[in-house]
């Protein structure tokens, strides 16, 4: 359970600095290849949409975990696979930023959220099930 709430930490602090580029912060050089200082509206957008997701990959890890029941076993294992790809994913779109504050920060936070991803998919940090 340790990585699912290490995991969830990551994406609420991600989660909050979406948020910001939301209403309009001027954080944008470090988000979405890093060409706006402050994002315009589409691109709010998919912020809003990254704050749905990030709140469905703490759920789906921390039933991983077994900290909840809300899917199917096998579907919180295999999901938490396809999470994991998508972080490692992350990691090279975020290496290859023209951007550097987004390659130089989002690197490593994608590298932070690939590992502990790959942990709750190993199963590691699991919930013992009283029978």
């Amino acid at each position: 359970m340790p990585f699912a709430l290490a995991l969830t930490v990551i994406l609420a602090l991600l989660a909050l600095f979406q948020l910001a580029l939301i209403l309009g912060a001027p954080l944008g050089r470090f988000a979405w290849g890093g060409r706006h200082r402050v994002l315009p509206a589409r691109l709010r957008v998919g912020s809003a949409v990254s704050i749905l997701i990030y709140g469905l990959i703490g759920l789906i890890a921390w039933d991983r975990a077994g900290a909840v029941d809300v899917f199917p076993k096998l579907f919180s294992e295999v999901a938490m696979w396809v999470i994991f790809a998508y972080f490692v994913l992350g990691i090279l779109m975020n290496a290859i930023s023209r951007s550097k504050p987004e390659r130089y920060t989002m690197t490593l936070v994608s590298l932070a959220l690939a590992v502990v991803s790959f942990l709750i998919a190993m199963g590691m940090g699991e919930l013992a099930v009283a029978i």
